[in-house]
């Protein structure tokens, strides 16, 4: 039987019946075809490949996206499909569990930490936000219009764009952070053996908008993954800013970097921020909502960020400088009449012989480190030169100060009346005729 058996492995099938007959005579046929059956059958009634599986992705669109030229000429073009990106929305890592993937989704090293598999929070609007995806595509839309404040500076670019806050760093969260994309582009390099290189870089600044902040330069071969390294780098080196009342700078200051100058000027709650764009959004991941900016030389965007954390980190308080120049810091303020008020004394104040002559006293002046913003002159316009302009200034002569008059007036006597008033009372300001209803009617 065994030798049978071994024969009827080595043959064909067309041999089964003969060798069985032969050697295996006092056992059924049936039970030995039974014993060499395989579990799985030889030929399938069903097919391995499909239409959907012979032809291409753009086999497929373009049976639906497209129409004959016969066709094309009786009209039948209109209304066609369009072509959809079925993958949209779909993350590498993010679902409805997402997971960090070391190697996949997030770098396997950050800093000189090794980064472990983890599972992140759920992101709760995630199927929002892919149900609206999906419904612009059916709708037709190219892209969801996003709102103004999210746009950026040119809403085709990344620039002035928010990218979320860095990735947490074990338990630590960078909860209530924000970054901002402030240059991307494409570098170029030539190499020997690939040719030319394309890598995408990115500088980002990242802040919580309480005095946090810190910038960095990402560079990797897609935006994705450079978005990623920029904005973990910018959480890496945090710096912390103070700012005086936590609206605006402590002083004025000057700061350059390479040819890059740029003047910095305090300025009082309520008016706003009136620089370079990047310092805005330096200036909003910062905290700071009220503060002049002047950018002089180079415009290298990387350099005017770099000069302005430089002038923000070399600020000294109030009390700092007058301990360093060993002399009362005293403020003059026009609203309260220049009446001198000293905001910070030192623990030893020199005398008036042991201050030379030289010496920089004016406070602005000595924060700028000895420089003087040039203030160019404004000349009059043209028209005050003509003989018109003098007749309209005498006829304006005695409305001159009218409203300053009548605010003062008002404040300190509670009516349009001076001091002469009780003495000469027919100078009293007559009331407004009130119009009668006959006239009214007329009217």
């Amino acid at each position: 039987m065994a030798s049978a058996v071994i024969r009827l492995l080595r043959g064909s099938l067309r041999n089964i019946p003969s060798v069985v007959s032969n050697d295996a005579r006092n056992l059924s046929t049936v039970h030995h075809l039974q014993l060499l059956r395989t579990r799985v059958p030889l030929i399938r009634d069903t097919r391995n490949s499909t239409f959907f599986v012979s032809k291409s992705a753009d086999e497929l669109w373009k049976g639906v996206t497209t129409v004959s030229n016969a066709g094309r000429k009786r009209g039948r073009a209109k209304g066609l499909a369009k072509k959809r990106d079925l993958n949209k929305g779909q993350i590498i890592g993010v679902g409805k569990i997402p997971i960090q993937f070391p190697g996949l989704n997030t770098p396997v090293f950050r800093g000189r930490e090794l980064v472990q598999q983890q599972k992140l929070p759920v992101d709760p609007e995630r199927e929002e936000k892919l149900v609206k995806l999906r419904q612009s595509y059916q709708t037709g839309r190219k892209r969801i219009k996003s709102s103004p404040l999210e746009r950026g500076w040119t809403s085709a670019h990344l620039g002035g764009k928010k990218i979320g806050p860095p990735d947490p760093i074990g338990e630590d969260t960078f909860d209530g952070f924000e970054t901002w994309a402030l240059e991307s582009k494409v570098v170029n390099c030539m190499t020997g053996n690939l040719g030319r290189k394309s890598t995408m870089s990115l500088f980002v600044i990242t802040g919580n908008g309480n005095g946090l902040a810190g910038f960095g330069l990402g560079k990797a071969p897609t935006q994705k993954a450079a978005i990623k390294s920029a904005k973990n780098k910018a959480g890496q080196k945090l710096m912390y800013i103070p700012r005086y009342k936590e609206h605006t700078v402590l002083h004025d200051f000057f700061a350059q970097f390479g040819t890059t100058k740029l003047f910095v000027k305090k300025m009082h709650e309520g008016y706003g921020l009136v620089c370079h764009r990047a310092i805005k959004a330096c200036c909003q991941a910062i905290g700071i909502k009220d503060m002049h900016a002047k950018v002089e030389g180079s415009t290298n965007l990387q350099h005017i960020i770099k000069a302005f954390f430089i002038g923000l980190l070399q600020q000294k308080s109030y009390q700092q400088l007058a301990d360093e120049k060993q002399l009362h810091l005293v403020e003059f303020r026009s609203e309260n009449g220049n009446y001198p008020k000293v905001i910070a004394s030192p623990s030893q104040v020199r005398t008036s012989d042991q201050v030379s002559s030289h010496e920089i006293l004016d406070f602005t002046q000595y924060v700028l480190g000895g420089k003087v913003i040039l203030q160019k002159k404004k000349y009059p316009p043209f028209f005050t030169r003509l003989p018109l302009w003098k007749r309209k200034l005498l006829k304006l002569e005695r409305l001159r100060h009218y409203d300053e008059t009548r605010i003062k007036l008002m404040a300190e006597y509670g009516a349009l009346h001076s001091f002469l008033t009780d003495k000469y009372p027919e100078a009293k300001l007559l009331p407004k005729p009130k119009r009668s209803e006959s006239n009214q009617a007329e009217e």
